[in-house]
């Protein structure tokens, strides 16, 4: 299916569908939120728009990137879904069919697609921070099964997930990126244990997991052992690319929320015309990797770039809302005032979340501009 027939399709769909997509009334927790993801993950995979743009192996019906790209556009747009958390889809799918055994990528990937499932990301750690390479969290081999013991931290949605994709220290401590696998996890398995963080914005979102003496199958390798160095630097890129777009979608929205009801003379011209031109900076970048992405092109450290100008951009439009609706944002005690209020508080981490402002300003310069060396 083309773009053009496929928007077409869906934007008819979705408004036949208003009630049944519509989130139930609530104060909107994290709760909430995944309930909500889970019944329209549901609907759009049972009418076929969930699984355009990915492979038939794996329970897709095929077509462009740019398919699955427009339905998060417009799942956001319409503020159905909470981008950040329908968005590990983007991420975490192409990894398991780009890595996994394919028997295992076709029975795991339509559970994700369909919302019947969640999975995190078991990344970062309390002792590495952007240091990826540094991991010890451990997988040792015995017979045919790994072993792992170790800790992660700011695992998002892992009090929700049933799978975990984890990155592990297979090699010698010191063996850096060389030394690194990743494997695929059943979150229900004896020794882990998930405790949610508690955030200054609200939602408990991140947890601290701990694995003590998890016993994982060897046949949930993804990828070979050692190259989960690789499988992190082919995954984070889709962290910057279909997942940023929605993230635009929903920033577009939230902007022009603001300006429906901001009073006159709140805000400066001149502060508003910024943000636009940053949120417009940001879209025009987000698009053209997202085209990069549909065109089979292996995306890489320019990535970073994006995460740089959706940073900016989040902080900007929610930077206006500081300065048009200060007593909403302070003291709103109704769900209006509470949702500013939340969103403004995790905008303050756009800048560190998926990899810091300054890490990502390190990759810019030495991998694209050539200004020093890369470690």
């Amino acid at each position: 299916m083309e773009l053009d027939e496929f928007r077409a399709a869906l934007d008819r769909w979705l408004d036949d569908q208003t009630s049944a997509l519509a989130p139930e009334d609530g104060s909107g927790t994290l709760d909430e939120h995944m309930t909500q993801l889970a019944k329209v993950k549901r609907l759009t995979f049972d009418a076929g728009f969930m699984r355009y743009g990915w492979p038939e192996r794996v329970g897709g019906l095929g077509g462009s990137a740019l398919l699955r790209a427009y339905l998060g556009e417009a799942l956001a747009a319409r503020d159905l879904v909470e981008p950040g958390i329908y968005s590990i889809t983007e991420t975490l799918a192409p990894t398991m069919i780009d890595y996994a055994p394919p028997s295992l990528a076709a029975d795991m990937v339509p559970r994700l697609l369909r919302g019947d499932e969640t999975w995190c990301q078991g990344f970062s750690e309390p002792g590495t921070g952007s240091n990826l390479a540094a991991l010890v969290c451990r997988a040792t081999r015995d017979g045919d099964r790994w072993r792992v013991t170790g800790q992660k931290v700011w695992t998002s949605l892992a009090q929700y997930a049933q799978r975990c994709v984890l990155l592990t220290r297979s090699g010698a401590p010191d063996s850096g990126h060389r030394g690194i696998t990743a494997l695929f996890v059943d979150m229900d398995s004896d020794g882990v244990e998930v405790r949610p963080i508690d955030t200054m914005h609200g939602p408990p979102e991140f947890c601290e997991v701990f694995f003590d003496d998890v016993a994982v199958p060897v046949e949930r390798t993804l990828g070979a052992e050692g190259q989960g160095w690789q499988v992190a630097m082919d995954l984070l890129p889709f962290e910057r690319s279909t997942a940023l777009w929605h993230r635009a979608a929903h920033l577009q929205r939230r902007l022009q929320d603001l300006l429906d009801v901001v009073p006159v003379g709140a805000l400066e011209p001149a502060e508003v015309g910024e943000t636009i031109l940053q949120l417009a900076a940001f879209r025009a970048r987000s698009r053209a990797t997202v085209h990069r992405m549909a065109r089979g092109e292996r995306l890489g450290p320019e990535t970073s770039v994006d995460k740089v100008l959706v940073a900016q951009a989040d902080q900007a439009v929610f930077d206006l809302v500081a300065a048009a609706l200060p007593a909403e944002l302070l003291l709103g005690d109704d769900l209006a005032g509470a949702r500013w209020r939340t969103e403004f508080l995790f905008s303050r981490a756009a800048t560190i979340y998926g990899g810091t402002a300054e890490i990502q300003r390190n990759v810019i310069a030495r991998r694209l501009l050539d200004l020093g060396t890369d470690g």
